[in-house]
């Protein structure tokens, strides 16, 4: 899935459920459509994504270049 986060063990991304629930479809609706799923993976789906959301990337230092002697 080119890097996304899926669900366990299956191709449903991350973001497919979170678009779903964005859109305003039902947890019922989401287990209607991907039966293999879990009432619990569609949870899980919505904390992975609200804790990736407050990650911060910070900058590295940039690498003093070397004197040459």
């Amino acid at each position: 899935m080119g890097g996304k986060p899926c669900i366990r063990g299956t191709r449903v991304t991350v973001g497919a459920i979170v678009g779903l629930v964005a859109a305003g479809r039902s947890a019922d609706e989401i287990l209607a459509a991907y039966p293999y799923l879990e009432r619990e993976d569609i949870t899980e789906a919505l904390q992975y994504a609200a804790w990736r959301s407050q990650e911060r990337e910070v900058s590295l230092a940039p690498t003093p270049t070397p004197i040459a002697v």
